[in-house]
This record gives C-alpha cells, sequence and structure tokens, in this order.
C-alpha cells in the first residue's frame, strides 16, 4: 500500500500538474529532478542493494528457496573452480603406445601431447620452486606464479613469477615463445643499436649475455635477455630508481639453472 502511494506521488510529479506551475522552468526542473531521485531511492533502493553484480535482482524459484535472478535462471552458490592437475606423463606414455600398437594414430598423437604437457608443467614448477622467494626487499606473490604450455616441445612455454612491496613490482617471465624472442632478437641483430639516439632503449649484457633494456614512463624499465637456441627471459620493473637497480635486481635470478633445467646450450 505505500509503496502504491508513493508511485502515484511520483507520477504526479512526473506529469507536472498545474499546482506547479506557476515556478519558473529552470527551478522546476529541479524541484521535479530531485522528487523523482528521492522516490525512485525510497521506493527502490532497499530492493536495489540486493541485485547481483549483473544487475539481476535475486528471488526464489517457484519449488523452493533456491537463489535465481530474473533472468529465471538459478544463481550459482557453490563450486571449487577447476583443478590444475598436471597430465600423468607415465599413464599418457602407455595410452600413446597403446593407440600406436592398434594404428589408432590420432590418439597417439593426442596421448603423446598430453605426456609432452605433463613434463613441461613439472619442469615449469620446479623451475619456480628454484626462484628466489625474494628479491631486494620484495616478496613473491605466490598465487600469481603461473606455468602454461602448449604441449608442443617448449614451443609456447611460459614461466610467470611476481615480485611486490607497496608500489613497487619486479616480474620475471621465462619463456619459449617466438614472439617473445623475435622482438629482442631483432633489436640485438639490427647495427644500428649501438649508435641509437632513442632513449627509450638500448642493448646492454646480462651474465654474458646480449639483452635489450627498455624505459616507459608508464610501465617501467623492461630487460629482455634472450639465451640458449629459442628461450628469453623478460624483466619488468616497476617504480625502479635506476637502470643499475633493475640489473642487480635481476642479478638474483640464476639464468644458467634456468638453462639448464630447459635443456638449452
Amino acid at each position: 500500500m505505500k509503496k502504491s502511494v508513493q508511485l502515484i506521488i511520483l507520477a504526479i510529479l512526473l506529469a507536472g500538474l498545474p499546482v506547479i506551475q506557476a515556478f519558473p522552468q529552470g527551478i522546476l526542473g529541479k524541484i521535479k529532478s530531485k522528487a523523482e531521485d528521492k522516490a525512485i531511492e525510497k521506493i527502490f533502493g532497499e530492493d536495489k542493494k540486493n541485485q547481483d553484480s549483473k544487475g539481476n535482482q535475486p528471488t526464489t524459484d517457484p519449488y523452493g528457496n533456491q537463489p535465481v535472478t530474473t533472468s529465471g535462471k538459478t544463481g550459482n552458490t557453490k563450486g571449487q573452480g577447476l583443478g590444475n592437475t598436471a597430465p600423468d606423463v607415465k599413464e599418457n606414455i602407455k595410452n600413446a603406445e597403446t593407440a600406436f600398437n592398434d594404428k589408432k594414430f590420432g590418439d597417439a598423437r593426442f596421448a603423446v601431447r598430453q605426456a609432452m604437457l605433463g613434463v613441461e608443467l613439472e619442469i615449469g614448477q620446479k623451475i619456480l620452486k628454484e626462484m628466489p622467494e625474494k628479491i631486494e626487499d620484495l616478496p613473491f606473490i605466490k598465487e600469481e606464479d603461473n606455468v602454461t604450455s602448449t604441449g608442443i616441445g617448449f614451443a609456447g612455454l611460459i614461466i610467470q613469477r611476481n615480485y611486490r612491496k607497496s608500489d613497487k613490482e619486479f616480474g620475471v617471465t621465462i619463456g619459449n615463445d617466438a614472439a617473445m624472442l623475435s622482438a629482442a632478437n631483432m633489436y640485438l641483430a639490427s647495427g644500428a643499436y649501438a649508435t641509437t639516439s632513442d632513449q627509450s632503449h638500448k642493448s646492454t649484457t646480462f651474465k654474458g649475455n646480449r639483452a635489450l633494456i627498455e624505459f616507459d614512463e608508464n610501465s617501467g624499465y623492461k630487460l629482455s635477455v634472450p639465451f640458449g637456441q629459442s628461450s628469453i627471459i623478460i624483466f619488468e620493473a616497476v617504480n625502479f630508481e635506476t637502470e643499475q637497480e633493475v640489473m642487480t635486481a635481476a642479478e638474483a635470478v640464476d639464468i644458467d639453472k634456468i638453462k639448464k633445467e630447459l635443456g638449452e646450450q
């Protein structure tokens, strides 16, 4: 009943009845706007607080108390997400052998890829375990550790770890990825890099490897170090004061050990 009366008042205000036509038009517009906002907030304010993130109004289904949205779909309230267990290498090798003997070559190829994926993910996790837990005074963010792979022989293997404290961040990305590798190699292979006047990037060396260091006012420093035959490690430093500070922080990562784990020469 109370809402019905409020809706009638709102309708009167929106209609602009003669009782308020004596006001100047500008003042009238402000009064109407304020009145509309107040009335709408009063009528719908409580309900709006209960909307979900998509603006749907929770209610119950016609058969019980299961939360649903106004779209008619049941709202999800449970679930632990997907697991990140690596494929079983031995099991997939066995499956590949069986499929190959049965001349099911598509199944054999799939099983081999799954085995390779399992190997790469294991290598990635091992590399992460051997990396420092702190660089300078920045602790690593465990939940942001990440290993991804396409499972086709290190082509697309990416290993990531971030170190962060306050507004300062140091990211480490190790990968065997053509797109990541080609940009740095193209610049380093260019004969112009030694005499460039562009202060946004320049060549340098890192632990005996040719490297490219860049600076951007918005994203900070980036040190790219190709190594071995087809791998690269990229350090991204946000809110570091100097180029030398970035190089010193990068020294904490054992690139020779990473190279060995990846089987690079």
